[in-house]
């Protein structure tokens, strides 16, 4: 059994939670982090010192946190290395492609979000919400190209990579901003809303993150 520790409203808790699914784990999620509150006592600082979300406690004893690192090894350690291809160039691609999304799409999305949701409306910086908008749409372009070449962002299957890209792009979706026509990126959006894992992890209402006026 696996024990992931982070609210459900955390972007990366549900890429954890999405890979674990994926794999078909058995998973207890424990709500700690926002208004949960819990992530400075004692017992979660000695496996977290960072004390933020998630953490993961694997059989076997093994405790990991930051979400990326957790993802990979559980993608690398799954038998049937159903993310992460087995070798040669589909496993470099689905290594790079997934680094690619962090930075180029994730990152500047993730800071969009911050600063025009997360943010009540009298203290949004509008030129900062352009400058973040304006750079995930960017890595969304190249997305689009890769996209309308490949039914997943790094070849024929799903990989980690999509994982990566794919956690971020319900929020990008859901938010009230002018997106430009990227109808591969639309479609490969499309068929990851049709997907259980996906639509149960991810597609999580996030309205409990906004702030009063």
């Amino acid at each position: 059994m696996f024990r992931v520790w982070g609210r459900a409203t955390s972007s990366n808790v549900q890429k954890v939670m999405w890979v674990l699914a994926e794999l078909g784990e058995p998973v207890e999620r424990i709500d700690v982090g926002g208004a949960f509150g819990g992530l400075d006592t004692v017992q979660y600082r000695a496996m977290n010192p960072h004390g933020r979300i998630p953490t993961v406690e694997m059989p076997g004893g093994i405790v990991m946190w930051e979400s990326n690192a957790i993802t990979r090894h559980l993608a690398r350690h799954d038998p049937q290395r159903r993310l992460w291809p087995a070798g040669g160039q589909a496993e470099a691609d689905a290594e790079m492609w997934a680094d690619w999304a962090h930075h180029a799409v994730v990152f500047p999305t993730v800071q969009l979000f911050w600063a025009l949701v997360r943010t009540r409306p009298a203290d949004r910086d509008a030129a900062l919400i352009a400058s973040h908008l304006n750079a995930a749409n960017a890595g969304l372009a190249v997305a689009e190209k890769r996209l309308s070449q490949s039914e997943h962002l790094a070849g024929p299957t799903r990989t980690i990579a999509d994982i990566v890209l794919g956690h971020i792009l319900y929020r990008y979706y859901e938010m009230e901003i002018e997106r430009p026509d990227l109808p591969a990126l639309a479609a490969y959006y499309g068929r990851l809303t049709g997907h259980a894992p996906y639509a149960e992890h991810v597609m999580v209402d996030f309205s409990s993150l906004i702030p009063a006026p």
